[in-house]
This record gives structure tokens, sequence and C-alpha cells, in this order.
């Protein structure tokens, strides 16, 4: 019997997958095209979530590639599949298994080469490219080729807030290119027709109705840390609080948060104007987007407005461009008050810090120095690779060379093959000097890796927030660098706000010689810590109720 027998198209719309895979499987490998195998594949991921279901899809489609190679559009679609399949079973190793990851970017990166010119031409093929080089710490192909969409497809809304996102962890744009490239981006959003959307209406001013917007209300997400802070401590007669989840797997954090708020409801699956509307019914004074230009955004959403007044907080530390955000919430440190300019939202300035963080069930405790122990200088970064571009490799190889004997533990939250950034430390002569530790573990695991390190080097362009929030919470100090915009002065807000000024380097010059007088000085090491330890939870760092007293009386004076 033919395989032109079956009606594969019904089938599919029907959702018979699991019938699918069966014909396909009961032909003669050798008598089907590229179009079968790839569609054997993809019914696979859609009947079965599991990981060995995404490895049996990953061979369908990686035959089904190179069934019709390079000659089919079958087979470039099979490759596109192949490469976000290899992908996502990676995501899914490195936490579960990270000692025995699936690599399939050697394969990916010669197919790439192979077909350049097809790749040039077909986004969704780019885009599948840019997920492969991320993974593989090569954030500057990744904005190269998010660059070539942009160019070709100036309607592309993912990738121009990608190209924009992911320009942040590089040191090539100042903070006028970003707003300048977020006001591109707000032009190219969806203004969807009045008449299909409800009238827009605050709230009938018994309370004020607070929305906060987010898809990271899920365990070990940063934004958890602040966003907690605000719902465990705000005032319930003054104040209705909804949460609109655009997580597509919640967890028992996801079912913690729902507990703080008058209302939860899961936004992912809902169309914008199905959202628009629900948001506008739900009479919302004052939205808070926690995502900006994240993976995960829903900027059309805001373009539309769904409330009298949305603010950009927490989430992504930039301008987000558009219009209709009508502030962001800093404070002094972070954008001075000369450069408001630069960013399209107004300002609303915090007195002190424009985060707080909620701390941890683990309790704090004084312990001794590392130092004393190993007779050598542990520096470490919890922060996510992504962050650590060449010019922060370049310094702190300059830091281990200068300092006898000193070491560098690293440790990534984010999905990216760790073999990379070791040999970016092998070819600045260091690798000797760098530990790796598994993401895997339990939170309190995590914490507790913070005793082994003397002094925390922060990232820069984009400074590390949670992962400095952490080692503040350890009794670790951070060493940081000033900066030039949001995302790049974190650092410095969070060490004023605890009096660490004096670790606040001007330059990358000042950041290595201050790393080395440290080293240097261990009392003085130990001076910082102590002091870090006595006093940190009475800074603005964790002062939750000084926090909230100012969030809320700042939106309170917007509303009236």
């Amino acid at each position: 019997m033919s395989y032109q027998n079956f009606d594969f198209k019904k089938l599919y719309e029907e959702k018979k997958y699991s019938e699918i895979i069966s014909i396909i499987e009961n032909f003669d490998d050798q008598d089907l095209n590229s179009g079968l195998i790839n569609l054997c594949g993809a019914c696979k991921l859609l009947s079965d979530k599991s990981e060995e279901s995404l490895k049996s899809a990953i061979s369908d489609f990686r035959k089904a590639y190179l069934r019709e190679k390079n000659k089919t559009e079958h087979s470039f679609n099979a490759l596109k599949n192949f490469i976000n399949a290899s992908i996502d079973l990676f995501d899914i190793e490195f936490r579960t298994n990270e000692k025995n990851l699936t690599n399939n970017l050697e394969e990916i990166f010669l197919y790439f080469e192979e077909n350049k010119e097809y790749f040039k031409k077909n986004e969704s093929l780019t885009r599948a490219l840019v997920r492969a080089l991320i993974r593989n710490l090569d954030i500057e192909n990744a904005v190269y080729y998010l660059n070539e969409i942009v160019d070709k497809n100036s309607s592309s809304i993912d990738a121009w807030a990608s190209y924009i996102y992911f320009n942040n962890f590089l040191d090539k744009w100042d903070q006028k290119k970003f707003l300048e490239s977020s006001k591109i981006l707000d032009q190219k959003l969806i203004k969807y027709p009045s008449n299909k959307l409800v009238e827009l209406k605050g709230s009938d001013k018994k309370k004020i109705n607070i929305g906060f917007h987010t898809a990271d209300i899920r365990a070990k997400h940063s934004v958890t840390h602040f966003l907690k802070t605000i719902l465990t401590n705000y005032n319930k007669d003054k104040f209705n609080i909804n949460l609109y989840l655009g997580n597509k797997k919640e967890d028992q954090t996801t079912n913690e948060f729902k507990e703080y708020v008058n209302k939860a409801i899961n936004i992912t699956f809902m169309d914008d104007i199905e959202v628009i509307n629900l948001v506008r019914n739900d009479k919302i004074d004052i939205l808070f987007d926690l995502m900006g230009l994240t993976s995960n955004h829903r900027l059309s959403l805001y373009k539309n407005r769904l409330a009298p007044i949305q603010i950009s907080w927490c989430g992504y530390l930039n301008t987000t461009g558009l219009k209709e955000m009508d502030y962001m919430i800093a404070d002094r440190n972070i954008v001075p008050q000369e450069e408001q300019n630069s960013y399209s939202e107004k300002i609303i300035y915090l007195d002190d810090i424009w985060n707080c963080h909620a701390g941890y069930e683990l309790k704090r405790s004084k312990y001794p120095i590392p130092y004393r122990q190993n007779k050598f200088i542990t520096f470490g970064s919890f922060n996510n690779f992504n962050k650590i571009n060449d010019s922060v490799i370049a310094v702190w190889s300059k830091i281990l060379k200068k300092i006898e004997n000193s070491k560098l533990i690293l440790k990534s939250s984010n999905a990216v093959f760790r073999s990379v950034m070791a040999e970016k430390f092998e070819k600045n002569d260091v690798l000797n000097s760098i530990e790796f530790i598994s993401y895997k573990g339990n939170f309190n695991d995590h914490l507790n890796e913070y005793k082994k390190i003397d002094i925390a080097l922060d990232t820069f362009p984009h400074n590390g927030v949670t992962t400095s929030f952490e080692a503040i919470w350890m009794g670790v100090p951070v060493l940081t660098m000033k900066g030039f915009n949001f995302s790049s002065r974190c650092g410095e807000s969070i060490n004023k706000n605890i009096n660490l000024n004096d670790l606040i380097a001007n330059n990358k010059q000042d950041y290595v010689d201050k790393a080395i007088f440290l080293s240097e000085n261990i009392d003085k090491i130990e001076k910082i810590r102590n002091e870090i330890y006595e006093n940190a939870l009475g800074t603005p760092l964790f002062d939750q109720k000084k926090f909230v007293n100012h969030f809320f009386t700042s939106l309170e004076k917007l509303y009236n």
C-alpha cells in the first residue's frame, strides 16, 4: 500500500498524531520522502513531551534533512526542526543531567556552513541558528544574524526585541542607540481596531487596582525574589493586586504567588485582544510589565494600552521604547536626573534603590573567610555566562595572572556549553585557575557555594542583580564597575546602598587594581565581610517595609 492512500493532512488536523506515527513507521524507510519523515518527528513531539520522544524526533529530523539534503523545502523545514529540537533537548539535559549533554552544535554549524545562502533567505532557520549560537556563548554572532533578520524583515517583532535585548550583553552600544532602536521596535508593534476592544476605564476609586504581568513566576527565577517583597507587604485596605501570568508551566512557586493576590490568571494561550479586553474589564488602574524585551514579551499588549498607567519594572533593565509605557522605576544611582531623556519612559525615582530583595529561608550565619584555610584568594561569579563577554574574560584573566595562586569559581543558571567558556579562559592562559560548579542542586546548596568565595566579581556592561543580592546575603562583598545606563549601573546602586563605595571601580584598570589591593589586604576583606553580615538586612537592599512604603507612596501620587 502506498502512503498516498492516507490523508495525512486530515489526520494532522484531527490531532491523530499517534496514528500518523504508526502509519509512517510501518512503511519501508527507503520509500519515505523528507516531508513524511519530518512529519513523523513533529507528531512525536506533539503526542509525547518526554525526553526519549524528543531524542527520537531529533533522529527523524536529521534523517529528513539528509534524505533530500539542500534540495527541497521539506528538507530545510526538517533542518529548522532539527536545530530547535536539539536546543530543547540540551536545555532539558542541562537541568537534569549536566554531565552527559547531547551536543549537536558541531553538526548544526556544519549544516549552516553548507547552506549559508538559504539561511539568509529564511527567517525561521536563522532564528533557530541564533538559539544555537547563544547556547554556544557566541552573542556577537547571534546579534549579527538577528541584525540580518531585522534588516531584511523590519516587521519581525521578536527578532527586533531579541536584537536589542542581546546587545545589552555587549559593549557596542551607548544608551542613545538603545533608545533609537527601541523606538523603531515601538513603531512595528500592532495596533488593534478600537471596535474590537472594550472601553478603557479605571477602578471606582475605593481601592487602587494594580496588576503585575510576568512569565517568570517559577522556582529559582530572580523576579520572584523582588516581586515577593511587594506582594507580601502591601496594604490590602488600599490596594487590590491582580497577577497576569505568562508561564507555560506552573509550579509550587507559581501556586504560592497566587495566594498573595486578589486574582491570578494565566494568559499564556490567550490572544492579544482577549488579554486586552480581560485586563480592561478588570479595571486595572496601574499595570506593571515585568518582562520588557525578554523572550516571553507581550509588547503589543502595552502598545494597545491595558491600563491608564503602564510601568516597566524589574524584569528588563533598559528602556522599552514604547510611547504607551508611561513610566519606569529606577533610582538616582541607576538613571541620573540629567539622563532621563535617554529613556522613552518617565522615571519614577524611588528614594534609595529600584529593587528590594525578599531574602531567603536559609538562615544567615557568620563564617570564616575561605582564604584563612586555603591560603589563596578565591574569586567567584554565579552570573549567567551570557554576561561574561570577552572584555570581562580579559579583565578577570588579568586579575588571575597578577594574583599568585588565585582561583575563580564560575556557575551559570542559563543553559550553555561550559566547554566553550573553558576554551575562552584557556586562550587567556588561566584555565587552571578556573573551577566550574554544576547548576544542579537545591537552592540552599546553591547559596552555600558562596562560602567558598572571598570576593565576588561582577560582570559588565550587564551587571549581576540577583547574584549580587545573593552574595551580600551570604556576607560576600561584590567588586563592580561604573556603567553608562540602567543595566550597567545596577552593581553601583547595590554597593552604594550597602556603603561599599570602595568596591565600585571607575574603569577596567581600576577594577583590576582594586582586586589586587583586596587580595593583598586580607584584614580589609574580613572587615568588609563582617560589616556586610552585621548591617546588610538593615540596608535598602533588604529593608522590605521601607521599600514598600516608598513604592506604594509613589504609586498613590501617580494615581491621584
